[in-house]
């Protein structure tokens, strides 16, 4: 980038800061999202949750369908790209 294209950008800095940043952000939340230790230690966080009676019943059985969902996923997905 020539010294000229870079003082028409400057402006643009900050804007481009953030889009990398959202960028990377993006890329950590998907990585968490599909990461299997990370929906068991969620699974252990709700078993807690429900013995010291921060949940109820219902709410721990809404919770415990929607991580297992998610770790049928994961393994599903991880079986494709190992075929």
């Amino acid at each position: 980038m020539g010294l000229f294209t870079g003082l028409l950008l400057l402006p643009l800095a900050p804007l481009r800061g953030t889009i990398w940043l959202a960028e990377k952000l993006a890329a950590y939340a998907e990585a968490e999202l599909n990461d299997e230790q990370a929906v068991r230690r969620l699974l252990l966080e709700a078993e807690r949750a429900l013995e010291t009676g921060e949940i109820d019943g219902a709410e721990y059985d809404a919770i415990e369908d929607e991580l297992l969902d998610r770790l049928d996923a994961i393994r599903e997905g991880a079986a494709e790209v190992s075929i």
